[in-house]
């Protein structure tokens, strides 16, 4: 049984992440956002008999002892822990940096002293920017759009010198857009579902024209984990994308028939983005990560969004849907 740790295991894709290591047999470790509240984020909504099998370290991805602490004895590291909100990232790049990049220099530089089997380094499509050409492959340009986008290109980059300079067993995993239960009101899927059924009827958005290529969170978690279990994707970087897209005004559309067919969609000036800083479009190819493992997504686009509907429903006490969401 192989030791994992997991940074950013209360979050969304963490939550996720670790509940599919603890089902497929792994000891899993969960590095959370210390916090005198006691409070480990969404991994405090699942059953007590999965919580017990997990060990739990509380500390700060920004603080280098805590991170190497956390990591000794472990086999294989999924770090996931970051800010990823974009619009938070106009207000407050300097927290960007500390986190992203200097979080992410702090696993690498504890996986140079420990003797890690291999390291998984979270990336975001959002280093593409506006693709340029369709399919996004892995060799496609990077364009820091945001300072988030520029703080994950940063954090990639340092992963790929670690990885050609100090031989750490480093891969690059990078999901395109992720939803499904659990993931906060900031995402355009839960403030859509949220809005309608608040029983709003003019659903606040910003530009519709963007496409994004969306993976369910299950399929994302699945990817990572069959990046992490094959021998030949140590040193690379991998999208995780399901390879179709649709428009935000689309997707929206999608969910407002499901829900609430008379509500109609309005602009808040607030929620767009500024002009150069918009991502128009992301389509991701995921030939590299079907040739080098076994992962294919196992969830349609309208089964995703019926169990995220469902969930949505049934935790609505979890959102804030008259306020934006940063």
């Amino acid at each position: 049984m192989k030791k994992v740790l997991v940074t950013g295991a209360g979050g969304f894709i963490g939550s996720h992440l670790t509940e599919s290591l603890l089902e497929r047999g792994y000891d899993v470790k969960a590095f959370i956002h210390y916090n005198s509240f006691g409070r480990w984020g969404w991994l405090d909504s699942l059953p007590k008999e999965k919580l017990d099998m997990i060990e739990i370290f509380s500390g700060d991805i920004r603080d280098p002892n805590g991170v190497r602490t956390a990591m000794k004895g472990t086999d294989l590291v999924f770090h996931l822990a970051a800010l990823i909100a974009i619009p938070f990232s106009y207000h407050s790049p300097d927290s960007y940096v500390d986190t992203n990049v200097k979080g992410t220099l702090n696993v690498l530089q504890a996986a140079r002293e420990l003797d890690i089997e291999k390291l998984m380094v979270t990336s975001t499509s959002e280093v593409y920017g506006t693709a340029q050409y369709v399919p996004i492959d892995e060799k496609h340009p990077f364009q820091g759009q945001s300072p988030y986008s520029a703080t994950k290109i940063g954090a990639d980059r340092l992963t790929e010198s670690f990885y050609r300079s100090f031989h750490i067993p480093a891969v690059i995993v990078r999901p395109f857009n992720t939803y499904g239960p659990r993931q906060s009101a900031r995402a355009v899927i839960p403030t859509i579902i949220s809005q309608l059924l608040a029983g709003k009827e003019e659903i606040q958005l910003g530009t519709l024209t963007p496409t994004r290529d969306f993976n369910y969170v299950k399929d994302t978690a699945a990817g990572f984990i069959a990046i992490a279990e094959s021998d030949k994707t140590t040193g690379q970087e991998i999208n995780i994308a399901s390879q179709q897209e649709i428009s935000i005004g689309d997707l929206a559309n999608i969910i407002i028939g499901q829900i609430n067919p008379k509500a109609r969609i309005i602009c808040d000036e607030q929620r767009i983005r500024p002009d150069k800083s918009e991502v128009n479009r992301l389509l991701g190819s995921n030939c590299k990560i079907k040739d080098l493992t076994d992962w294919t997504p196992h969830y349609s686009f309208e089964e995703g969004i019926c169990e995220t509907i469902d969930w949505v429903s049934r935790n609505m006490d979890k959102y804030k849907a008259d306020i934006y969401n940063v």
